[in-house]
């Protein structure tokens, strides 16, 4: 069966998040009234596994050391089934 996996990627709140200060700040130079901006990845990857318990252990796998640096980062992620 073939899975749909949207992996989020994030810095974990003790990281200072250098990008999204410079977002803001370029924001703020055009106007834009915004607090806080953080970046962030999106991966969205589609896996042909045999079960969801399957699917999801292989998305834990995978977001947790290639997609996500555990040590820095914070990821989640929604599985469905492809029909």
């Amino acid at each position: 069966m073939t899975y749909r996996a949207r992996i989020h990627v994030m810095l974990k709140k003790d990281v200072a998040d250098v990008q999204g200060i410079a977002i803001q700040q370029s924001l703020h130079r055009h106007g834009a009234p915004v607090k806080e901006v953080k970046a962030g990845k999106y991966f969205e990857i589609e896996l042909d596994c045999g079960d969801e318990a399957t699917a999801r252990a292989k998305v834990e796998e995978l977001a947790n050391g290639t997609f996500a640096n555990p040590v820095i980062e914070r990821y989640w992620y929604d599985l469905v089934a492809d029909k």
